[in-house]
């Protein structure tokens, strides 16, 4: 009976004080959302830096390669330019030599022609070739001309037979004298007039030629 003491009645209208309920352990469909398009935001930034990031390399790589492509190229074509230019000389040096070894032959061959040509006219008609250079002396004097013709003695007989010919054919009366020299060449001849004289040698007229061609004969 002690026991029963400390037994208290029991209420009926006191009121208990209700524990709180446990939180639901369900994450909120709006906040899950929220955090999902945030992720999805974030992914798609991350792939669109990645793409950019790619598109900058492939860019800079296709202008790093340009760049060197464009200096191998021109490194090349200096170098064909050089080799094109150093032949280009080779062959003009190579030209130029032909051209005066060409040239210089050519007056060569003119020097000796000449040099035949000459040499046949004296040998075959020697007194032919002063009588022609009489006859220009002739033409530029007017009347009766006095002139000396100086020859090689062996030809003085011939020569006053062919002046004798051409007086016979001149209306003027001229003057012209033949003497012999030794110390002419055979074809040569000195024809002297007042005021003025012509003399007539091979080897004048070989020199002459030859000065002629000298420049080409270097």
């Amino acid at each position: 009976m002690a026991s029963a003491s400390h037994i208290k009645p029991f209420a009926f209208e006191r009121v208990f004080a209700q524990a709180p309920a446990i939180a639901d352990a369900r994450p909120d469909p709006l906040q899950l959302q929220a955090e999902a398009e945030s992720l999805r935001a974030q992914i798609e930034r991350l792939e669109l830096e990645r793409e950019m990031a790619l598109s900058q390399a492939r860019q800079d790589g296709y202008e790093a390669g340009l760049a060197f492509a464009r200096s191998e190229r021109e490194a090349a074509m200096l170098a064909a330019v050089d080799a094109l230019q150093a032949g280009v000389e080779q062959i003009a040096e190579e030209v130029d030599a032909a051209v005066a070894k060409t040239t210089a032959e050519a007056a060569e061959l003119a020097l000796a022609a000449a040099d035949l040509i000459a040499g046949r006219a004296l040998a075959a008609a020697p007194v032919e070739t002063i009588d022609a250079a009489l006859g220009r002396v002739l033409e530029q004097l007017g009347r009766n001309p006095k002139l000396q013709i100086r020859v090689h003695t062996s030809l003085v007989e011939e020569m006053e037979r062919m002046i004798a010919a051409r007086q016979a054919g001149d209306r003027r009366r001229m003057f012209l004298h033949v003497a012999g020299d030794d110390t002419l060449a055979l074809g040569d001849t000195l024809i002297t007039w007042d005021g003025g004289g012509l003399r007539l040698e091979a080897e004048a007229r070989r020199d002459a030629v030859r000065e002629e061609l000298d420049g080409l004969l270097g």
